[in-house]
């Protein structure tokens, strides 16, 4: 079986999802950066390059392809649950886990990364949280869709992967 982790931009996923797989000794993939290195081009350049319908049969066909394997740790891109059926195929071969924040916690994270993150790096400060409140609205359903959902709220990277672990233990 396969862990997954699904969330908003900035949520936590790839530091999660890392510290989680060196604690269960697994492997951690993040979708991201296989779908940059698979490519040979960074995910804005393909966003860029070849648009939005390219970019996303792209992440559907690998986001297959890395859970036929097992025993891995994988943290996906905030849209990969909304295409593609991609929330039925990520719980029939994988415990998902959304790390759930409000959009008043998203944009205060994510207003010193935006320079890093394509999706949000034209905003300004101040439309910063209404943007992410309207994504978080239309990607929700998908989101809740996920076997687990985990409150990030106040806690370090390393309390998050002790209560995904705690609940991988009922699973047993």
């Amino acid at each position: 079986m396969n862990i997954t982790l699904l969330g908003y931009m900035g949520s936590g996923k790839s530091t999660v999802g890392k510290s989680l797989a060196n604690s269960l000794q697994l492997d951690f993939i993040d979708l991201d950066e296989y779908i940059s290195a698979q490519e040979k081009k960074s995910i804005h350049e393909i966003f860029s390059e070849y648009g939005e319908i390219y970019f996303r049969k792209k992440e559907n066909f690998y986001l297959k392809e890395l859970l036929e394997e097992d025993h891995r740790v994988l943290s996906l891109g905030g849209g990969t649950p909304v295409y593609h059926n991609n929330m039925n195929l990520i719980n029939k071969r994988s415990l998902s886990f959304y790390l759930k924040m409000n959009p008043s916690e998203l944009a205060l994270r994510l207003s010193n990364e935006k320079e890093h993150r394509p999706l949000i790096s034209h905003l300004e400060d101040e439309d910063l949280l209404e943007f992410i409140a309207k994504h978080l609205f239309e990607r929700s359903p998908f989101y809740e869709l996920s076997t687990y959902k985990i409150q990030v709220k106040q806690k370090n990277p390393n309390e998050l992967c002790d209560e995904i672990i705690d609940l991988l233990q009922l699973e047993k």
